[in-house]
């Protein structure tokens, strides 16, 4: 589904990085890499040449472009929301723009290419409806993961490899072509998550999902356990027991889990004072949001910050 009006009104406020951000983000002051006039609209590079020099893990951000990670080789850890995919190769992990994250990990032998672009490049094509409704992988709450065949490798990686030589040597963006070659790929993949079908799933594994959707969309307005599980039909009781079946923690804990995620992202992301972002998840006492923070992560709200920086 797409992101809801409320979380892109609240995301705005949060200024999720821009692709000149995310350069430092990524590599930090020194190592950065070297980038072209339309960086912000498109780019592509291979995972092997600039792997290295990433700082990993990444902390929890959100970028106002869509991006996609293709492994060939070797493996990774990242995550979507509160949502945590560990994938090896010939599998794709797909981000919509302003949707949280992660990189915990990539390993030494890591191998394949990132790609990330802004929507607006196809506008053209899909004027009236965002693109990113046609594959569902593209979905704020949709899987991320398309693991791909052995047969389909080398036309996936056809397309890649045009895609990084349309944008390597030039000194201005052909739109045009780099939308057609987004499309066809994306339209093959999205064959192959037809074909596969959905994920066999037991009743507390879907409804342990969607609380994590909702907690990912709602988080700003909605604080209350009750009022989530009046969202999803079921009683508080219900969905407590379903998470603690699923993934061993409370729905509380889950629900303070993404608290601290959205803190953390406030707290690199923005100037807002620790009170201002304490009052975005509580209207209690701007110390009980210290001490609750400082109990989850190892540091209160200010020693965070100033780490990050």
């Amino acid at each position: 589904m797409p992101v809801t009006t409320s979380l892109k009104q609240d995301t705005k406020k949060i200024a999720p990085l821009s692709p000149r951000e995310l350069n430092v983000h990524h590599f930090g002051g020194e190592g950065q890499m070297p980038m072209a006039d339309f960086h912000h609209l498109f780019h592509i590079n291979r995972i092997e040449d600039v792997s290295k020099k990433i700082r990993f893990p990444l902390q929890p951000h959100r970028k106002t472009v869509y991006d996609f990670l293709f492994l060939t080789e070797g493996h990774t850890i990242r995550s979507k929301g509160l949502h945590q995919y560990e994938f090896s190769g010939n599998t794709f992990f797909f981000l919509p723009a302003l949707q949280i994250s992660t990189h915990e990990y990539l390993s030494p032998d890591a191998k394949g290419f990132f790609c990330h672009f802004d929507g607006m490049i196809f506008n053209k094509l899909f004027p009236n409806t965002p693109f990113y409704e046609e594959f569902s992988f593209w979905h704020f709450s949709g899987d991320p993961l398309v693991q791909i065949s052995d047969s389909l490798q080398q036309p996936v990686l056809n397309i890649l490899n045009r895609l990084l030589t349309e944008y390597e040597p030039t000194q201005s963006l052909n739109t045009n072509l780099i939308t057609a070659y987004l499309l066809t790929l994306f339209t093959e993949l999205s064959l192959v998550r037809k074909a596969r079908g959905p994920m066999a799933q037991n009743a507390a594994v879907r409804v342990t999902e969607k609380y994590k959707n909702l907690l990912s969309q709602h988080i700003y307005q909605t604080h209350k356990v009750t009022e989530y599980a009046s969202m999803l039909a079921v009683t508080p009781d219900h969905l407590n027991k379903c998470v603690k079946a699923t993934i061993g923690k409370t729905s509380q804990e889950l629900l303070a889990d993404m608290i601290v995620l959205e803190a953390k992202v406030l707290l690199r992301q923005t100037p807002l004072s620790i009170s201002e972002i304490a009052f975005k998840f509580s209207e209690t006492n701007p110390s009980d949001f210290t001490r609750f923070f400082k109990a989850k992560t190892g540091l209160t709200p200010k020693e965070f910050r100033q780490q990050a920086d």
